[in-house]
């Protein structure tokens, strides 16, 4: 993990506007997002496996992503470049469920923190550079 200095950090804004933008620009909700916090993500090669993270905390009200009344406020945290390794292939340790039969195809990373070529920072920065114009200062 690669941490990219930002004038958003520490910067409020509010939810629903801040993902419109964002998605506008390639990134989406993370997948971990809770009520109180999350991300918002893009990819920065064709495998999924290098991302711009942009983190963020709930300062005001909740989020849900399905709600198109949400007043929530959010506080943009530092930004950073990421990369996952997973196994190519199947994943020996996947484990069958009683009900269905069914694989769990979801897998660990092997490396979640695998070294970071610097292409990928100079692309995730170019990135940045690309959002934070969408914000006025």
């Amino acid at each position: 993990m690669i941490p990219i200095s930002s004038v958003l950090e520490s910067r409020e804004q509010h939810f629903l506007q801040t993902k419109e933008l964002l998605e506008s620009r390639q990134f989406t909700l993370g997948g971990n997002w809770e009520y109180d916090g999350g991300s918002f993500d893009r990819s920065l090669d064709e495998s999924h496996k290098v991302w711009l993270r942009i983190p963020f905390e709930v300062v005001a009200g909740h989020i849900d992503s399905g709600e198109a009344d949400n007043e929530a406020t959010i506080k943009m945290g530092t930004p950073y470049v990421l990369k996952h390794l997973y196994r190519e292939g199947n994943d020996p340790e996947a484990s069958v469920r009683v009900v269905g039969a069914l694989f769990d195809q979801f897998q660990a990373p092997t490396d979640p923190d695998a070294h970071i070529e610097p292409k990928w920072i100079d692309q995730a920065k170019a990135a940045l550079d690309e959002v934070e114009r969408l914000f006025p200062h």
